[in-house]
C-alpha cells in the first residue's frame, strides 16, 4: 500500500517511521511492508537452509541474507528494499550492515496484501538495478516464478517441480517438500 503524500521520499523518512512500522521506497515512492505471515517465514527460512547449506558444501563465495536486510537496490536514497532473501556474491556491496546496489539473486514470498508490489514494481526495479535472478514463491497459486534477467527470460514452476539456480549452478531445489 502506498503512504499518503509519497512522492520524493528518502531513506531518511523510512528511518523516521514509528516502532514496528517498516516500509520500502521505489523510485522515491513509500510503501508498507506487511509483517510476513508464518508460512512466508517457513518458506524463507527453509529456502535459506537450502541455499546455505549448498553455499556450504560447494564453497561459493556467495552469502545470503534474510529480511529484514537493508538492500539499497539502486545504491542511492530514493530505493530501499527488505527482500526475503538476498544471495550476494560480491561482497563488496555489503558494508555497516546493509547492501549498496543490487543483489545477485532475490527471492520473494509474495502474499495477497503485497502481490503488486512484488509482481510489477519490485520485478520492473530488480530488472533495472542489475539483480540477475529474481523468484516469486506465490503461496496462493503453489507456484515460483523465476525471472533470469541476464537471459531476459522466466518460467513458472509449482511446488511440486525442482527448480535450478541460474546463479549458483548446480544447485537445485525440490519444493514438493512444502506442506505448510
Amino acid at each position: 500500500m502506498v503512504l499518503p503524500d509519497n512522492k520524493n521520499k528518502t531513506v531518511e523518512d523510512i528511518l523516521w517511521l514509528k516502532n514496528g512500522q517498516r516500509a520500502e521506497l521505489i523510485d522515491g515512492n513509500m510503501y508498507y511492508i506487511s509483517p510476513p505471515s508464518i508460512r512466508q517465514q517457513e518458506i524463507i527460512a527453509w529456502l535459506a537452509e537450502k541455499i546455505s547449506n549448498y553455499i556450504k558444501e560447494n564453497k561459493k563465495l556467495c552469502k545470503i541474507f534474510k529480511s529484514p536486510f537493508p538492500v539499497y537496490i539502486s545504491n542511492d536514497k530514493k530505493n530501499y528494499v527488505e527482500p526475503g532473501l538476498s544471495i550476494i556474491c560480491n561482497e563488496g556491496i555489503v558494508q555497516d550492515g546493509k547492501c549498496s546496489g543490487a543483489p545477485d539473486w532475490i527471492t520473494e514470498v509474495v502474499s495477497l496484501h503485497d502481490r503488486w508490489t512484488v509482481y510489477y514494481l519490485k520485478l520492473v526495479k530488480y530488472c533495472q538495478s542489475g539483480v540477475r535472478e529474481y523468484w516469486i514463491a506465490d503461496l496462493a497459486e503453489r507456484a515460483v516464478v523465476v525471472y533470469n534477467f541476464e537471459q531476459m527470460n522466466y518460467k513458472r514452476y509449482t511446488f511440486n517441480d525442482k527448480i535450478k539456480s541460474g546463479i549458483l549452478e548446480g544447485l537445485e531445489i525440490d519444493f514438493s517438500p512444502i506442506s505448510f
